[in-house]
């Protein structure tokens, strides 16, 4: 037998194995399609383990968490009213000042000799007035010789006020109680108006600083609480919506908030970055679900609900949507059973059985 004839027998050899083998495996996957395989149709497949909710009235809230910043309750740029070198500085870089504490002084010798030549003025034209009065009463001297004295001693009163509003110029003094930052300036040094001293800052209270979607424009009122965070620290601190903006902008679509935090114990410090969580609304008789128990096909939403041993769908009109639910505005109603796992699974009538139940 030759090389060719021999491997021709072991090819027939083998093929005849594997036909033995698939008649004989034939009747038993024949026998588990008929035990064990779905049958067509929903009527006759094996119902499908699902968990549902009921639907109840339950309080729902929507709120929001966003990034914001803190802000001084009060920030000047402290400055002289006129120009001069600087003769004194009374301030420390980082300390506490009070209202009216007189903070730096730039030279007031030239108005405070001015100052005393009109005081002495003034002596000697009250002295003047005084004998014109005495004269006139006396009929000696006339009534328009009186009244040029008396014009001139109001017009000497006049310009010795003028020097004392230009010498408070001279003094820089804090408009209001806050810390003084640190100093730009040092003692001899030239300041006009335009002269950065240091910055006074306010922190008694802090402004919350933070802008939201403009979906929430209208909604926000004063007085809304919330809470907030900052970096490396675990407390919550709270806080009360104090002011909206009036406008939405129109680049960024969304609006600024600011909220007022009483910093009385001095923990936070302006400029700081700050999580900010707040409830816009809340909806107290509202029928939510899990979110992964909605179905979107072509535009329409739907929800599956059981009914008898069975599934079927329900075209519904979605409201509110948090993390982990979404509130059912239309297609629902009080004590509807709801399917919330497995959707993906169900078609119209098919069967299914509850294993988990709320």
């Amino acid at each position: 037998m030759n090389k060719i004839a021999k491997w021709g027998m072991v090819g027939i050899a083998i093929a005849g194995i594997a036909v033995f083998g698939i008649s004989r495996m034939m009747p038993h996957q024949n026998k588990e399609m008929q035990i064990g395989g779905p049958a067509a149709g929903p009527g006759g497949s094996k119902p499908l383990y699902v968990r549902a909710i009921i639907a109840r009235n339950q309080s729902l809230e929507d709120g929001i968490n966003i990034s914001g910043s803190l802000i001084p309750n009060e920030e000047v740029n402290l400055s002289f009213e006129k120009s001069g070198k600087i003769t004194g500085i009374y301030f420390e870089e980082g300390k506490t000042v009070r209202k009216g504490d007189l903070l730096a002084k730039i030279n007031d010798a030239p108005l405070q000799a001015q100052l005393k030549r009109l005081e002495a003025q003034l002596k000697l034209n009250e002295d003047r007035l005084f004998r014109q009065k005495t004269l006139l009463e006396r009929e000696a001297v006339s009534q328009e010789t009186f009244q040029e004295a008396e014009a001139s001693l109001m017009a000497l009163r006049a310009q010795i006020e003028e020097i004392h509003a230009d010498i408070d110029q001279t003094e820089l003094r804090a408009p209001f109680d806050g810390i003084v930052g640190l100093r730009q300036v040092s003692l001899g040094a030239y300041a006009s108006p335009s002269t950065n001293v240091a910055t006074l800052t306010s922190t008694s209270k802090l402004k919350v600083e933070f802008a939201v979607p403009e979906r929430y424009a209208g909604v926000l009122k004063p007085g809304a609480p919330l809470t907030f965070s900052v970096e490396g620290d675990n407390r919550q601190y709270s806080a009360k919506v104090y002011a909206v903006n009036s406008i939405v902008d129109s680049e960024t679509r969304t609006y600024t908030v600011r909220a007022i935090y009483d910093n009385s114990d001095g923990q936070l410090v302006p400029g700081r970055y700050v999580s900010v969580s707040l409830v816009t609304r809340i909806f107290d008789d509202a029928i939510s679900v899990p979110s992964e128990a909605i179905i979107s096909e072509m535009g329409i939403d739907k929800v599956f609900l059981y009914k008898s041993g069975k599934a079927f769908p329900v075209e519904i009109k979605k409201g509110l949507r948090t993390d982990a639910s979404v509130q059912i505005v239309e297609g629902i109603a009080l004590g509807d059973t709801i399917i919330t796992s497995g959707t993906m699974q169900l078609r119209t009538g098919s069967a299914v059985e509850l294993k988990e139940l709320k």
